[in-house]
């Protein structure tokens, strides 16, 4: 017996929109939802899914909490915390794969083309850091803050640890602006010359500094702001 989509319980509409349409047809709640399996009563899968995102700044922000932080959020508990941080963990591992299928960073429109269509349609400011190694092959994107840019939201500590635990030789600093205009701002200017002079510090090259708008970029390299 088959069904049509509409006339599904809720709890496998996402799924068969997998077999359907593919994996990248869905949503990032819908994913989530095929995670998560079941819902709660009174609240259905898709609702518990799209809850779960916006209280956890997105995809973002699950991806920072440990997996007893994720126990905790109302409806998850213990079984859906294993599941949801082992899908996690495996796309992590996924970006840091064997370096011969790593992205190779040789201009910054390389690390505008690796975020672009996640990250310019971001409602808030995503600030990220890239981490490369000698061969400039891309070992992640970690994310740093969530926020308009300033020295409190950005500090050296969250942004070279993750190079020091990777061992990277340089990093590229990113973020988006919402309005679309990728136009660097004073804040902007001085996150970057704070984390530079970082960098120096604990032997970690700064490369550049990539602001993504709607369908463009600006590199703070290429544009003589940045040494």
């Amino acid at each position: 017996m088959s069904y049509r989509l509409k006339d599904m319980p809720m709890e496998l509409f996402p799924r068969e929109r997998m077999f359907q349409s593919g994996p990248e047809s869905l949503s990032n709640s819908e994913i989530l939802a095929i995670i998560l399996r079941t819902g709660l009563k009174g609240e259905n899968v898709l609702n518990l899914a799209e809850r779960i995102l916006s209280e956890n700044e997105g995809l973002t922000g699950l991806a920072k909490l440990s997996v007893h932080e994720l126990e905790q959020i109302s409806g998850v508990g213990k079984a859906k915390a294993a599941g949801l941080k082992a899908s996690l963990e495996l796309g992590r591992r996924a970006a840091t794969m064997d370096p011969m299928h790593r992205t190779v960073i040789h201009t910054p429109q390389d690390v505008a083309h690796l975020v672009m269509e996640e990250m310019r349609n971001l409602d808030r400011e995503h600030f990220r850091v890239v981490t490369l190694n000698t061969k400039n092959h891309v070992l992640g994107v970690s994310p740093i803050s969530v926020g308009s840019l300033n020295a409190s939201l950005v500090h050296p500590r969250e942004c070279f640890k993750e190079a020091i635990r990777r061992n990277a030789n340089a990093i590229i600093l990113l973020h988006n602006h919402p309005s679309g205009d990728p136009t660097p701002s004073k804040e902007d200017l001085e996150v970057t010359g704070r984390l530079t002079d970082g960098g120096k510090l604990l032997g970690i090259h700064v490369l550049d500094h990539v602001i993504i708008g709607d369908h463009q970029y600006i590199s703070l390299k290429e544009e003589g702001m940045i040494e």
